[in-house]
């Protein structure tokens, strides 16, 4: 094999939290799948969100809980509640620096794709003279918003138009200043990269967001996605991510035996918590409504004698007695992936989270939207505005993290109302779910051979086997030079 058809050797620096972990590493799956020699670098708790299924190499490195006030195993931002415990994770994951750098060093990579968490990759990049990729887990329509509204005063509060936008766009609230303080400079520094992987496919994010992108960035972005569908069989699906606190079995078997488009799929992903009361209102509606339900609400870490008390603060008396055939409340991590591709499921209400949003459109199913934070407000308005696949429950409350206190509530008449324009059978919920219905089949033609995103992993592989010959090509002319090393620089790259 001439070496410029060997593989390449491809390093990704996930970030240590569900959200980011486990799109970036399906992604990785999408390369080694090509047959090409990756290594995902993380630490030893989190190699369970990582199943025997991926065919890529594990590269650990110690988490330095001690130093930052951690017991041993919390690793991950999806294993802490409270907000001081989440700046730990953060803080640890910044000391992973240098042994990275260490790792990369000693064996250099073809291309590393990181993180955009870890802006330092790019200056390691640049010394071992190899192309970065940044990953954040955004859309590009998001991207593209975050970067129009830089140009508005950070000081600005209250509704906004998105300025310089190919649509109208109007939002009900600025997102926070300390938000936009912490996001900006990261996004800066990504726009400097290689590029963007983008998990998504150009069909949803649109032609005329690339165009946008291109013209005001100059930036490369490579549409990649959906990342969830490199799990292809059942128990792929069932393992995407933490194990289930739920029999799996037990889980198909009640949605086998409920209707087609019956049944509301309830989560806000795995770091939002919401405070009692906003449950309670939800429960609520979920009673009113009266739809088959599978309600997802992480566990808030405590004492034991305490979790039955709090069960009891933010569920109406008699909740579960009363819908014990009609729903299932998961107190944990839920197979996402498989419940949101049964049929049973009619809707999804979220907090729009890419990830979560990606996923359900990749099943087809439309979305109630309920943004708490970082870029959720945009991606609401792709759904629903731009895309017509969901309706919107009408949060405006912009918090800076999924630790938060409501100042407002989202009442139950509110999530009601939302719950029957998409279950109810009108017109207008019958248009919504046949869009949601059209782009999941896109979707999965996407990374199916011949698709977009499939065509675009073959465009950016070549992108970088090219970039990797060059740099070859300058490494022998340099050798042949300086006559150094009797050593072919081909022995590098061993079959």
């Amino acid at each position: 094999m001439d070496v410029k058809d060997y593989p390449l050797k491809l390093y990704f620096i996930p970030y240590l939290a569900a959200g980011h972990m486990i799109p970036l590493c399906d992604i990785a799956q999408f390369f080694a799948s090509r047959g090409h020699h990756v290594t995902v670098i993380t630490t030893p708790s989190n190699t369970q969100h990582l199943k025997p299924s991926h065919n890529f190499r594990l590269h650990t490195l110690q988490f330095p809980s001690q130093e930052v006030g951690l017991h041993d195993g919390i690793e991950n931002a999806t294993a802490v509640t409270e907000k001081y415990n989440s700046y730990k994770i953060y803080t640890a994951t910044m000391l992973l620096r240098q042994p990275i750098e260490s790792f990369l060093e000693q064996d250099p990579p073809d291309c590393v794709v990181a993180d955009f968490l870890y802006p330092w990759v790019h200056d390691l990049a640049n010394k071992l003279r190899i192309p970065r990729l940044v990953f954040n887990g955004f859309s590009l329509f998001s991207i593209c918003a975050m970067e129009s509204v830089k140009t508005l005063s950070i000081h600005a509060t209250g509704p906004f138009a998105i300025p310089d936008f190919p649509h109208h766009i109007t939002l009900s609230s600025s997102p926070p200043k300390n938000a936009r303080e912490f996001l900006e400079p990261l996004l800066a520094m990504a726009l400097k990269s290689d590029g963007f992987i983008i998990n998504n496919f150009v069909e949803l994010d649109g032609e005329e967001y690339i165009s946008h992108y291109k013209r005001t960035t100059g930036h490369k972005a490579w549409h990649l996605g959906p990342a969830c569908l490199a799990r292809r069989t059942t128990l792929e699906k069932a393992e995407r991510g933490a194990k289930s606190v739920v029999s799996v079995q037990e889980c198909v078997s009640w949605l086998d035996s409920k209707q087609v488009n019956s049944v509301v799929y309830i989560s806000f992903g795995s770091v939002c918590y919401f405070p009692d009361k906003q449950l309670f209102e939800i429960a609520c509606a979920i009673e009113a409504a009266g739809y088959g339900f599978i309600w997802v609400v992480p566990e808030k870490k405590g004492k034991e004698e305490e979790k039955e008390e709090e069960k009891e603060k933010w569920l109406p008396k008699g909740f579960e007695e009363r819908n014990g055939e009609k729903g299932i409340i998961i107190r944990g991590w839920a197979p996402q992936v498989l419940i949101l591709n049964h049929p049973a499921v009619g809707a999804f209400l979220t907090h729009c989270g890419w990830n979560s949003t990606v996923e359900s459109v990749a099943a087809g199913v439309p979305m109630i939207t309920w943004p708490v934070h970082s870029e959720q407000f945009y991606n609401e308005k792709l759904i629903t505005r731009v895309r017509g696949i969901g309706v919107e429950v009408g949060a405006d409350e912009w918090n800076f993290s999924a630790f938060f206190e409501s100042k407002k509530l989202v009442d139950r008449a509110c999530i009601e109302k939302a719950m029957r324009r998409i279950m109810d059978g009108a017109d207008e919920s019958l248009l919504i779910r046949r869009r949601a219905k059209e782009f999941g089949k896109t979707a999965i033609q996407a990374v199916q051979e011949g698709g977009s995103s499939y065509n675009n992993l073959t465009a950016l592989i070549d992108h970088l086997k090219r970039l990797r010959n060059s740099k070859l090509e300058w490494l022998r002319l340099i050798r042949c030079s300086s006559n150094s090393s009797s050593r072919s620089i081909y022995a590098l790259y061993p079959k």
